[in-house]
């Protein structure tokens, strides 16, 4: 699991995610950061700057199994496929292929009114536009996301209006440093929410125990 944003508190927030997907005699998953990368992925540039080392890091590991790009956007996704023969998996890509399996239209939550846009395309790219009921805005920082005191408040307030007002029956959380509200937030819903991390690394198992 690589975080492409150099913020550690992102990373520590996956790891403490992903404790339910971790078992006994089940894959090790090990958490990375990438030093290289901005403090947040939140532009095109910050996008473009961590393909290169991603697909680096890729290529020149040789213990892991299978590789999960820990950033909604899923930077360098092909790039990587191309640096290695070993799966690799994008949250952003498994969240919503996992939320069309819980729900028939999706919403999405971001972090910031700036990301949509690049998310737009990319699910313009996946032909998946008729099943989108819409994607709204946290306007904070992925760093404030991730540690903020009232991020949770916030996402409530946005999955509500996914929820009533855009129709969605599933939601996908649209960064990585979400992961640790998931089930709060589903609870307060009432609906699917679905943690793209989580989502990622359960393929990412699946595959590897059935190789």
């Amino acid at each position: 699991m690589v975080n492409p944003n150099s913020n550690p508190q992102v990373t520590r927030n996956l790891a403490e995610a992903l404790q339910p997907v971790m078992f006994e005699a089940g894959p090790e998953i090990e958490c990375v950061t990438l030093a290289e990368g901005p403090l947040g992925v939140q532009t095109q540039a910050d996008l473009e700057s961590v393909t290169i080392p991603l697909s680096r890091l890729v290529a020149a590991d040789n213990s892991a199994h299978a590789f999960v790009i820990a950033c909604y956007s899923d930077p360098g996704l092909h790039v990587c496929r191309e640096a290695t023969q070993r799966p690799v998996f994008g949250i952003a890509e498994s969240g919503v292929l996992t939320a069309l399996s819980r729900g028939d239209r999706f919403g999405v939550i971001a972090v910031a009114q700036g990301s949509i846009g690049r998310h737009l395309r990319y699910l313009r790219q996946m032909c998946l536009m008729d099943r989108f009921a819409g994607e709204r805005p946290l306007n904070m920082s992925v760093a404030e996301a991730a540690s903020g005191d009232d991020t949770l408040a916030r996402m409530i307030k946005v999955g509500r209006q996914l929820k009533d007002e855009d129709g969605a029956n599933a939601v996908v959380m649209g960064c990585a440093g979400m992961s640790r509200h998931r089930s709060a937030l589903e609870d307060a819903l009432g609906i699917p929410v679905i943690d793209p991390t989580q989502a990622a690394v359960s393929m990412a198992i699946g595959t590897v125990m059935f190789q």
